[in-house]
């Protein structure tokens, strides 16, 4: 998605220490699918039995829905030319999607993606999630934008930190059990926020999916998180993995 690992390492680093302060769980597997390896996934979720991806690069973006058992691609739609497809959250019985660096989202009907209409936004679109009363946006800042999902327009920023140090790159977001789950981009990392204060409750490494998937192309960083609220179970892959993952979360251990 974003060329530069240079401008995310002075974060990384300076980071560190606050992140070391918090709990870290890992993650347990509870059962692999297949994903399209060619699937550079920028946003992920679950719904009614399928899960719904949204893809990226310029030209070759799409939304699809797609069979979770088989990776199947069930049906799909193109992000229009030129623009850059990233997050899509579902609401009521419309996916809503954002993109990169165009100011521009769509709507579209969930059943078929006939395309329903556009709205516009300042700055960047990163990812969506939604809490059943606002839908979630994050922008590569350590600002979540909440929307009201009739208008789409801004109603509160929330500034997520860990340990008082704000939390660069923010990516993919899933709200999980009254947590807002995040990707951070180009780490290994899913912050878990609270969405009242912003705060990193703690940290879930992924380190070994990564390894697992044996991705060497440092875009291929995990990104997308699915949540299938009336199982339990959740879901994981990344950028052109050619897997999906189930993973449980294991007691946290604060570092010593």
């Amino acid at each position: 998605m974003r060329a530069s690992l240079v401008c995310c390492a002075i974060w990384f680093f300076a980071s560190a220490a606050a992140r070391a302060q918090l709990p870290v769980a890992q993650v347990q597997i509870v059962r692999t699918y297949p994903h399209d390896p060619h699937a550079f996934t920028e946003g992920l979720l679950y719904r009614d039995g399928l899960l719904y991806e949204s893809t990226g690069y310029e030209g070759q973006s799409t939304i699809r829905a797609v069979e979770l058992a088989t990776g199947k691609v069930l049906r799909s739609v193109s992000i229009p030319p030129g623009l850059f497809g990233e997050g899509i959250v579902d609401w009521k019985d419309e996916l809503v999607s954002v993109t990169w660096r165009g100011g521009i989202g769509f709507r579209w009907q969930l059943k078929d993606f006939h395309r329903l209409g556009e709205f516009h936004y300042d700055g960047e679109g990163w990812a969506m999630t939604q809490d059943g009363r606002n839908i979630i946006l994050s922008d590569g800042t350590p600002d979540l934008r909440f929307l009201d999902p009739n208008t789409l327009t801004v109603s509160r920023r929330l500034r997520v930190t860990a340990e008082g140090v704000p939390v660069e790159r923010l990516n993919e977001l899933e709200y999980v059990k009254g947590e807002i789950l995040a990707n951070v981009w180009l780490t290994d990392r899913i912050a878990r926020i609270d969405p009242a204060t912003g705060a990193v409750k703690g940290w879930l490494d992924v380190s070994n999916l990564v390894s697992i998937v044996g991705a060497t192309d440092r875009e291929a960083v995990p990104n997308g998180i699915a949540y299938d609220k009336l199982h339990d179970r959740l879901f994981l892959s990344g950028k052109d993995w050619p897997l999906l993952f189930e993973v449980r979360i294991a007691a946290p251990k604060k570092p010593s």
